[in-house]
């Protein structure tokens, strides 16, 4: 079992219109809702990859309610005392997924809090296959609520996962050095943990000493100060990281380990919606981890992951036929200093 952790939990949804024009009023063609905040697109990601996920989290409100009954859905047709009736209003609640591969349960273990959780609107520009995104705040994390969460971790991680993902923003109220103290109680238990933040948050959790982080060019070149990736990452290590993946765009990955960097790249720049690719990248490093692949075949597995998402109309998803194509074409190479 895969733990993803999402402290900032949200209810994503997705708007598409035929043309996005400032200052107009629009007819939205389609509307889709799914679970989001970075962790929870990790673990359904994972999910259609067939590893069995655990989620957790703050989740509080009607949005809150609305985003678990998604995940139930989801969940539902693996479910052995399913019946077909109700497997069937799971995929219409679902909607048309494009993720391929046995699909494992994704648990709820998401902690309740007296707050709204959040929303997320991406709107989808058919015409140029831009996406604007709208994120709302988070709820109110209170101190009581969060020693509440911290307990209720420990208890997951007594379950003894896999590997450990920490995913996202902050809500407010949550203390600035929440992810440090995730790490420390990861790595205490002995447990691979990833961490997928920016700002201070990563700038703190990573001396913490996490197995992973995976920030973009810009979040690391503002923690590090330096703008040239390789560099950018061996810095971060340096900070405490033991290995860093950084996202660069359209140009790839860069993958910087002890035991070795490399870059990784599909051979064509794919048009899509690139919302998400960062947290199938994620997912890609982890299944690596747990299947113990080598570091450039996780490499490989997570930029192929990446690209899939962006053919993917929807974030926590990605197109599988696109996934099979880019995979064994992804060009993984020896990165050398500048």
């Amino acid at each position: 079992m895969i733990l993803t952790v999402t402290l900032n939990a949200a209810l994503d949804l997705t708007y598409r219109v035929p043309h996005l024009v400032p200052h107009a009023s629009h007819r939205v063609r389609e509307v889709t809702e799914r679970p989001g905040g970075k962790g929870l697109n990790v673990a359904r990601v994972l999910g259609a990859l067939g590893f069995k996920t655990t989620v957790t989290g703050f989740v509080g409100g009607e949005t809150g309610r609305v985003l678990r009954a998604l995940l139930a859905a989801d969940a539902a047709p693996d479910a052995a005392d399913t019946s077909q009736d109700t497997a069937d209003a799971a995929q219409d609640a679902a909607g048309s997924g494009t993720a391929g591969g046995a699909t494992a349960s994704v648990t709820d273990a998401l902690f309740q809090v007296a707050g709204r959780t959040r929303r997320t609107v991406g709107v989808v520009d058919e015409t140029t296959g831009d996406t604007t995104q709208l994120n709302e705040p988070g709820p109110h994390i209170t101190p009581e609520e969060w020693d509440g969460f911290l307990a209720a971790y420990r208890d997951l991680l007594d379950q003894g996962p896999d590997a450990v993902a920490l995913c996202g923003s902050l809500p407010p109220g949550v203390p600035v050095g929440a992810y440090a103290t995730l790490v420390r109680e990861t790595r205490t238990a002995r447990i691979p943990v990833l961490l997928d933040t920016s700002g201070e948050p990563l700038r703190r959790g990573l001396a913490a000493r996490p197995d992973i982080v995976k920030p973009n060019a810009e979040e690391i070149a503002q923690i590090t100060g330096t703008a040239e990736p390789l560099r950018a990452a061996r810095a971060a290590q340096r900070r405490g990281a033991h290995a860093v993946a950084a996202s660069l765009g359209a140009d790839g990955m860069l993958l910087v380990t002890q035991d070795g960097a490399w870059s990784a790249a599909v051979p064509e720049r794919l048009a899509g919606n690139p919302t998400g690719a960062g947290d199938s990248a994620v997912a890609g490093l982890l299944s690596g981890l747990a299947e113990d692949l080598p570091w450039p075949d996780r490499l490989a597995r997570a930029v192929a992951l990446s690209a899939a998402t962006v053919r993917s109309p929807v974030a926590g998803e990605f197109d599988e036929p696109t996934y099979e194509l880019m995979l064994p074409s992804v060009r993984v190479r020896r990165a050398e200093a500048p």
